[in-house]
């Protein structure tokens, strides 16, 4: 069985390598090939599929259930406001700043050396699979989506996201909702037509001013929020169109469908979701890998944020190295004593686990 320093030194060398090597969601070829060589380096056999990379225990063995390690390798976009190149990887001291180190690459290159250390082992337990998956920051039909149907069946997934290393039991899911209010054009001088932009102020109203009676315990409440909303072409033309978008996050007491059609119920305007699959998830309470997270002093909770968890049919934890505040903002960084305890933490999690 692998020493873990080893790997973990192998594991902050791969996510400098792919902090220099840009992989913003759908151009990932680079640092998917970086992923596959570094399995492949360690006595792994990996596979890839478009840009997702994965392997399987040595061992597998179809008898016994399935774990999926996953976290993404694909990246948001810098903002104009980095002081640091954002794909310069600079070390000072316990700190590595640069683009996906901490969203998600600290999580997936921990995830990587917690399967190098246990996959050959044969008496686990279960099998493990190791996925690090693509287009995550953009939900894309081509990252786990597309992943999921090419693997064995799963029992568990374990998602690796900045989580401060604490476990995330359930997950807001998301609905974005299209919606259009129709009218019927007239001269704004005169008392003609059918405004579309009042229809939309009275649907956004009874939008800011609803709530959903199931509130869950762990994730809250649903939360409806009006984003965006566009009308009218002239100054003196009533609009016979107005568009708004309401972004939706969902808890796991209502399915994305069942809130479209509530929320269709309720308002003048058409409806239409730009997708249902982003669902919300939660784990229970007395599941195996929860009870072992809480007698190791692990703290649980609800994630108000979303990833590839919104789209695994089956049970699943979120948990990572590095804080989700740092996702997506100027000079984002990770500590190398985070990536080490994570790799300790997962290895922890794992090892003498029964599902």
């Amino acid at each position: 069985m692998p020493e873990l320093e080893p790997l973990t030194t192998d594991a902050i060398t791969l996510l400098t390598e792919l902090i220099q090597t840009p992989s913003f969601s759908r151009e990932e070829d680079q640092t998917a090939e970086l992923i596959f060589r570094f399995l492949a380096f360690h006595g792994a056999h990996p596979q890839r599929d478009k840009n997702n990379v994965w392997a399987l225990s040595r061992h597998f063995d179809a008898s016994k259930p399935t774990i999926l390690l996953n976290s993404h390798h694909d990246t948001v976009k810098p903002g104009a406001s980095w002081s640091y190149d954002p794909f310069g990887a600079a070390v000072e001291g316990d700190q590595l700043t640069g683009l996906g180190s901490n969203d998600a690459g600290a999580s997936a290159v921990s995830l990587l050396a917690t399967f190098l250390h246990l996959h050959a082992r044969p008496d686990l337990p279960f099998n493990l699979i190791c996925a690090i998956t693509a287009e995550e920051e953009v939900s894309g039909a081509d990252g786990i989506r597309r992943l999921l149907p090419l693997l064995p069946e799963i029992a568990l997934g374990i998602v690796g996201e900045p989580t401060q290393m604490q476990l995330a039991v359930a997950e807001k899911g998301l609905v974005v909702l299209d919606c259009v209010a129709h009218g019927r054009t007239g001269h704004a001088a005169r008392d003609e037509g059918e405004n579309a932009l009042y229809k939309a102020v009275v649907d956004i109203e009874w939008i800011r001013q609803f709530r959903f009676p199931e509130v869950s315990p762990l994730l809250g409440p649903v939360k409806m929020t009006v984003t965006q909303i566009s009308a009218g072409s002239q100054h003196n033309v009533v609009p016979d169109r107005c568009q708004f978008v309401v972004d939706v996050r969902t808890n796991e007491l209502y399915s994305n469908a069942e809130v479209v059609e509530l929320v269709r119920a309720h308002v003048q305007s058409e409806v239409t979701p730009r997708s249902t699959h982003l669902n919300s998830s939660r784990i229970a309470p007395e599941h195996p890998l929860v009870r072992r997270a809480v007698a190791l002093g692990l703290e649980t909770f609800g994630s108000a944020t979303l990833s590839d968890q919104s789209m695994m049919p089956f049970a699943t934890v979120k948990i990572g190295p590095g804080d989700s505040a740092r996702s997506h903002t100027p000079d984002e960084f990770i500590l190398l004593s985070e990536i080490r305890a994570g790799i300790r933490g997962y290895v922890a999690l794992l090892d003498g686990l029964t599902l």
